[in-house]
């Protein structure tokens, strides 16, 4: 493809969101470390330098070689990536005197520049940083100033090179969205042809040319990722994909029978495979959530490995990664978006296992993922299921992993679940699950002393799992799933409600 843009991470918290902003105006946009710059940037029609914890006045500060790209290519620097233009091209940065984190406004614009096109004086932007461009270099031209930040955008003379020390990507900032679009649509050019159906399109042509006439395995998990994977593989080979969805013993309760009967009727060849007993004896003892995590990684790829010696010929694994799997499993800098945990679907194989890896949802984020599927007539109860962690619920079980603890799990699970779809509030939540903490506390129940297990819930809302806020759920309705859970599952005596956001939380408690 022709379209695309190229966005080179300095580590900020805030790149995943760059990426978002650009494909909501229908273009295609790729994530790269800055010091793994691609070698042949044909393809790529602008570049976008994010954000950093780093300053550019220390001696460790990122440092890529932009000569290929300043002066070539549409060319935006966002806070670190503005001040590194400053800096390294004559201009002064330096630690600032005031404190520009926030909200800000505009005092200053040049609306008759094409940069800032539909944007006016007193437009609010965000502001995260420590230092700040005290003065320009001398090729370059001021277009916009904030009451504490002088320089707060600027573009370099007789080039389409801009920097901005402000972050146009977050929700703060009112009128990001248009000045992403004026750099990209209107200054660099950029085609707006990114949309679901021209995805599943390009998509369905390439695996066909990819896998031929080959056999390709995909293990199914009942999730919207492994099913919009299995519709479109099913669209570029048809009979020759092999779906099969394993029981881990970590699933919620009655899933594995509830999500094969769903795919019934859906025209895929699905096989159901318990190996509960495998998993449940190789994570038995393992209380670290890194390990187990491996151990689960392991054990289905030796399933895996198993079911495909049963389908002759087979070449391929099919797997429903997707972009933030890959985002938070590769490093790119050592900063705020270095590895947070491993993904036991992203990366190679084993050298026993002889099948090459098919990702064709790599590089979608999950609220594009949906899209897709709606494209394709994937049914509203795939598509709206919320999100379910690969581990099951071995990362909701802090600590070691038994029958007994995955039973009282499930039960708790399934009253909290069940219970948000009674009440109307399953919709209005991006991802719901309980976690069984590895604490026992003291209770009464009737005239008896007891000390049992602690249970988690946590509910949050998202768009596609980068960042989220605690759901304000019903205090009744958190009272009565209380009730009902002490009452009903033996063995749990207390009940809490998880109210933290990601950042700094993670989503999952493990």
């Amino acid at each position: 493809m022709q379209n695309n843009v190229l966005i080179l991470d300095f580590g900020s918290q805030y790149t995943q969101l760059i990426a978002r902003r650009v494909r909501e105006l229908n273009i295609f946009c790729e994530i790269k470390p800055y010091n793994k710059l691609p070698e042949d940037l044909s393809g790529y029609k602008a570049v976008i330098l994010s954000g950093s914890p780093f300053s550019v006045r220390a001696t460790d500060a990122p440092h890529p070689d932009l000569s290929s790209i300043k002066g070539k290519k549409p060319l935006l620097g966002v806070c670190y990536g503005a001040q590194y233009l400053a800096h390294f091209n004559g201009g002064n940065v330096e630690k600032s005197n005031t404190r520009e984190y926030g909200r800000a406004n505009l005092s200053h614009v040049e609306s008759d520049h094409p940069f800032f096109n539909g944007i006016d004086v007193g437009s609010q932007v965000w502001m995260s940083h420590a230092d700040t461009i005290k003065s320009l270099p001398g090729n370059t031209s001021l277009l916009a100033s904030t009451h504490d930040v002088e320089n707060a955008a600027f573009k370099f003379k007789g080039e389409e090179t801009y920097g901005i020390q402000f972050h146009p990507e977050v929700y703060h900032s009112t009128d990001g969205k248009q000045l992403l679009e004026n750099f990209l649509v209107h200054i660099a050019g950029v085609a707006q042809t990114w949309t679901p159906d021209a995805f599943v399109e390009s998509t369905v042509t390439d695996l066909k040319a990819q896998i031929g006439e080959d056999k390709v395995i995909l293990g199914l998990s009942g999730g919207v990722d492994s099913t919009v994977a299995a519709v479109l593989l099913h669209k570029a080979i048809g009979k020759h994909l092999h779906c099969i969805f394993v029981n881990n013993g970590l699933l919620r309760k009655n899933e594995f029978e509830d999500v094969l009967k769903q795919y019934e009727g859906m025209g895929l060849n699905v096989k159901g495979v318990d190996a509960s007993a495998r998993f449940l004896d190789a994570l038995a003892g393992e209380s670290d959530p890194e390990t187990k995590r491996k151990i689960i990684g392991r054990v289905f790829i030796e399933v895996f490995d198993d079911e495909a010696h049963m389908v002759e010929d087979a070449k391929w694994l099919a797997q429903g990664t997707i972009y933030p799997d890959v985002i938070e499993s590769v490093s790119g800098t050592g900063g705020p978006s270095a590895t947070i945990k491993s993904h036991h679907n992203v990366g190679g194989l084993p050298d026993f296992m002889k099948l090459k890896v098919v990702e064709p949802l790599k590089m979608l984020f999950k609220d594009e993922v949906r899209r897709v599927g709606k494209s394709m007539d994937v049914g509203d109860e795939r598509l709206g299921r919320h999100p379910f962690p690969g581990p099951g619920l071995a990362i909701r079980i802090l600590g070691d992993i038994t029958p007994e603890k995955v039973t009282i799990l499930q039960e708790v699970d399934h009253i909290f679940i069940q219970g948000l779809r009674d009440w109307g509030l399953y919709d209005k939540v991006w991802q719901a699950g309980a976690m069984l903490l590895p604490v026992n506390s003291v209770g009464v129940m009737g005239d008896e002393r007891t000390y049992e297990k602690c249970v988690a819930l946590r509910a949050v809302e998202s768009t596609d799992g980068m960042t989220a806020d605690w759901v304000n759920l019903p205090y009744e309705f958190l009272q009565k799933t209380s009730n009902d859970i002490i009452n009903k599952v033996p063995g749990v005596n207390r009940v809490v409600y998880d109210i933290s956001s990601k950042p700094p939380a993670t989503i999952e408690w493990e």
